[in-house]
């Protein structure tokens, strides 16, 4: 049965992704993409990962999907659709995509992949103390230098949000100044 269930998801993101990057409506790529995301986190429900496929729904499917729809609808308009690419440029990215993909499909199935049993499991709470530890192999500092980070990248998105309005409000008031 879950066999079948991975089957049904690998399907699910292969059709998605291929729709997401096809698209020519920057709306719906986003939202194909999301479903990706979510097929992400049901393969890792399905292999027992609860904390990392909470994880993926959660900064994945939640967050980066809602910043990128607010993206897209502050810069472009939300009918906008994206340029048709050159035949050339297509049928290179095709031959590029097969080789890749034949690199890939070479290297699986010329490794054999052992069975590793694992009878130590992580609970929720040792994944919090690793990573608020201060201790050596604890994870604090890279912990707050990501919350430093992801606070400059929201800051610099409302500047570029609010940065065309507040052009927009400083050239009207060079123009009232100049009729005067």
């Amino acid at each position: 049965m879950e066999r079948v269930i991975f089957y049904i998801l690998a399907v699910i993101m292969i059709v998605f992704a291929i729709a997401s990057v096809t698209s020519r409506k920057m709306l719906r790529s986003v939202i194909y993409l999301l479903f990706v995301l979510c097929g992400i986190a049901g393969v890792y429900f399905l292999i027992d990962y609860n904390f990392l496929a909470a994880i993926q729904l959660t900064v994945y499917a939640g967050g980066i999907i809602v910043l990128i729809i607010f993206s897209v609808l502050l810069v472009h308009h939300i009918e906008m659709q994206l340029e048709i690419a050159k035949t050339s440029k297509q049928i290179l990215t095709a031959v590029t995509c097969m080789i890749g993909l034949g690199v890939f499909l070479k290297t699986i199935y010329s490794y054999d992949f052992p069975v590793v049993e694992n009878s130590l499991t992580t609970t929720t709470s040792d994944i919090g103390i690793k990573l608020l530890s201060y201790e050596a192999g604890g994870f604090i500092l890279p912990f707050e230098v990501v919350s430093v980070l992801l606070l400059a990248a929201m800051v610099g998105a409302i500047i570029i949000a609010k940065g065309g309005k507040l052009e927009v409000g400083s050239r009207k008031t060079e123009a009232k100044k100049s009729k005067t």
